[in-house]
């Protein structure tokens, strides 16, 4: 592609995720890295679905602009999509929406740990929630940076959502794929609460994963918790690191309470 049809796709991404009530306003921010010291950005100020080529800035990989056409600037966060191309040299797009139902969990506080579906598990595997951090400064980038090397999406905490993989298309359908599981999550909650899968299903699903030789990073072969010989994330109760904004107490409370489940249960 060249690099006007890469203007070109950002834009119709854009629309996308504006047209699917992912972001308001002019909420959200879209890049794609072109090579090592040049990436193209949406700008700030700029509602994301009535973008034109002629919206979307160039800078270098400190954020520095390289060009912009007259009243346009990059987008204020570009410093978190800088963080993830340092951190992820296989990354070459990052997506950034305030979609409303995984906003929702990440404003409760609470990650998307819950197995639920094959497709979220092989696609997804679980999302943290990263820390708050104050928009565009280094906090949001140094909050998301410990989740980098073990996910391909994470939640901001009291913010959105932000998504990455090795295209642009790709990470869009990250973020698509990161709404619609929390929706499903939210909705079967208030039917009482989802059947899980178990622990067996998901590392069948896991093996899935593996054979069909999926791009990016992933709880099947990156947990932290797996290579310590713990439950996996999606069997922690959102009580492991992926947990983000989940205190100890929360976490030793939530196990305290599986325990308890699992024992009357005559498991």
């Amino acid at each position: 592609m060249t690099e006007y049809e890469i203007k070109k796709q950002i834009c119709e991404i854009g629309k996308r995720i504006y047209d699917k009530g992912m972001v308001a306003s002019n909420d959200g921010n879209i890049s794609v890295k072109l090579n090592d010291n040049e990436f193209l950005c949406t700008p700030t100020g700029v509602s994301k679905g009535f973008m034109t080529p002629e919206y979307i800035c160039k800078v270098d990989a400190n954020g520095k602009v390289i060009q912009a056409n007259e009243g346009f600037k990059p987008s204020s966060e570009i410093k978190m999509h800088m963080r993830v191309y340092k951190e992820r040299p296989d990354v070459k797009s990052v997506v950034h929406a305030h979609p409303l139902y995984a906003t929702s969990f990440a404003i409760a506080g609470i990650p998307l740990t819950e197995p639920i579906m094959p497709e979220a598990v092989i696609a997804l595997g679980c999302v943290p929630i990263a820390e708050y951090g104050t928009p565009s400064t280094e906090e949001i980038p140094d909050a998301v940076s410990k989740y980098l090397q073990y996910y391909d999406a994470v939640l901001l905490a009291n913010h959105g959502a932000l998504a990455f993989s090795d295209s642009l298309l790709n990470a869009y359908h990250k973020m698509e794929s990161l709404e619609f599981y929390a929706q499903l999550l939210y909705q079967s909650k208030m039917l009482g609460g989802p059947k899980q899968l178990s622990d067996s299903q998901v590392q069948r699903l896991y093996e899935i994963r593996r054979q069909f030789g999926l791009k990016g990073k992933h709880p099947a072969d990156l947990c932290p918790n797996a290579k310590q010989g713990k439950p996996s994330c999606h069997s922690c109760g959102g009580s492991c690191s992926c947990g983000g904004s989940t205190s100890s107490a929360d976490g030793e409370l939530i196990s305290e309470i599986t325990k308890k489940v699992l024992a009357a249960l005559g498991k």
